[in-house]
């Protein structure tokens, strides 16, 4: 059986006073459609539908962008917007427009709108549309990666298979481990940390999965890698080939997660024994990983706190040890991101992005996940429904009570 899905998203293009180009098609207001087809294999396509509505800007949204920042701008805007799910407006504003930083020329604001600096006339304002769906909304990658069961191999990239798959809830477990309780004694204050910071994250993607959150303190939880002394720098090192060792031994001691109905992703927080402080992890050159941090797909993500040495060698142990929860969080919540595949495309240097501040994503990286999801869903039903249909052909008689009956 042929599968064949539309994904249409509507799209507005304002125009301020003064940001019309010279060469449009025909006068304001009119609707354009522009239709890709996103082949997946032999018996899956994909059409991605983008239904476009140019228009000028009301009185009210000219006020709102009557403001001193793009910034300004587009929390005002999105007071004004009855923006749906998946859907997104650019608006286009002068070139001389002070909203823009100079050298930028695109803002993607933190909802589902973004500003554009006009100039170059209609060829290269649907370049710039063409470029911000691709950032703001699905792509043909973002979508083969979602059906990536269906796609032949050496079609996709190294990471489209590395996104956790689409499920009803996920479970969230923070370890804090610590190896050498008789030298440390470590407090962090995880509750305030996952209120404050995951929860957030967490009511954002509410629309996606459920989700539960539960964390524990583990003692003499060691790796299960040895790591290498380097006099150079009186440390010790991880290299990246070992950090897959890294994990099973310590799986081992988090709690079995076989008997959980949803994925588990787990994030560690390891803090070295003294004997093997401090420990930093290498990247594939040679150098140390600013985050001291590294994440495995579909898993979760371990981070090593080092803890420094007493002044006094005299000093009474164990050391009490306070976790700067901010910048552990910090990593976890970057780790998440990744594990959704929520990673930042690659972006032109005239594009500038506004930070989604303690959401943590954006409404727009929202739309992206669920159009991921709901594609990844739809596939789903369709192999499980063919499959049940092949059986019902190779079965004589069946019986079907009346209230399943009715369902159907």
């Amino acid at each position: 059986a042929c599968a064949q899905l539309q994904l249409a998203a509507p799209v507005a293009l304002v125009f301020a006073p003064g940001s019309v180009p010279g060469d449009l098609p025909r006068p304001l207001p009119f609707r354009d459609v522009q239709e890709t087809e996103i082949p997946v294999n032999l018996r899956t396509s994909v059409t991605s539908r983008y239904e476009t509505v140019y228009r000028s800007t009301t009185a009210r949204e000219e006020a709102a962008l009557d403001v001193a920042t793009a910034r300004e701008a587009d929390a005002a805007l999105h007071l004004l917007q009855d923006a749906s799910v998946g859907s997104l407006t650019l608006y286009v504003v002068p070139e001389t427009s002070p909203l823009l930083p100079q050298g930028v020329s695109v803002y993607v604001g933190k909802h589902r709108s973004a500003l554009v600096r006009a100039g170059g006339g209609l060829a290269a304002l649907r370049t710039r549309l063409q470029q911000l769906t691709q950032v703001m909304s699905f792509t043909a990658t973002s979508i083969a990666a979602a059906l990536s069961d269906r796609v032949p191999d050496g079609q996709l990239g190294p990471d489209a298979r590395r996104h956790l798959k689409s499920s009803l809830g996920y479970e969230i477990t923070f370890s804090l481990l610590n190896p050498d309780p008789k030298s440390h004694d470590v407090d962090w204050d995880i509750e305030d940390a996952v209120n404050r910071y995951v929860q957030p994250v967490l009511d954002k993607l509410s629309l996606v999965a459920n989700f539960s959150v539960d964390s524990q303190i583990l003692y003499y939880a060691v790796l299960g890698v040895t790591p290498r002394f380097d006099k150079e720098s009186s440390s010790f090192l991880l290299s990246t080939h070992s950090l897959p060792h890294v994990i099973n031994p310590v799986e081992a001691r988090l709690g079995s997660s076989a008997a959980s109905l949803y994925p588990v992703l787990n994030f560690l927080l390891y803090v070295p024994e003294r004997s093997h402080s401090p420990l930093y992890i290498q990247d594939k050159d040679g150098a140390p990983v600013p985050t001291n941090a590294f994440h495995s797909p579909r898993w979760g993500g371990i981070m090593i706190y080092n803890v420094e040495a007493p002044a006094s060698p005299q000093a009474s142990l164990p050391l009490h040890v306070d976790v700067d929860m901010v910048r552990v969080m910090e990593v976890f919540l970057a780790q998440l991101r990744l594990l959704f595949g929520l990673s930042r495309e690659e972006l032109p240097p005239e594009f500038l992005l506004e930070s989604p501040g303690n959401e943590g994503l954006a409404d727009w990286e929202l739309d992206r996940l669920l159009w991921a999801h709901t594609v990844e869903n739809i596939a789903t039903v369709s192999t499980t429904l063919t499959s049940l249909a092949q059986l019902l052909d190779k079965i004589g008689n069946i019986v079907i009570k009346d209230d399943v009956a009715s369902e159907v």
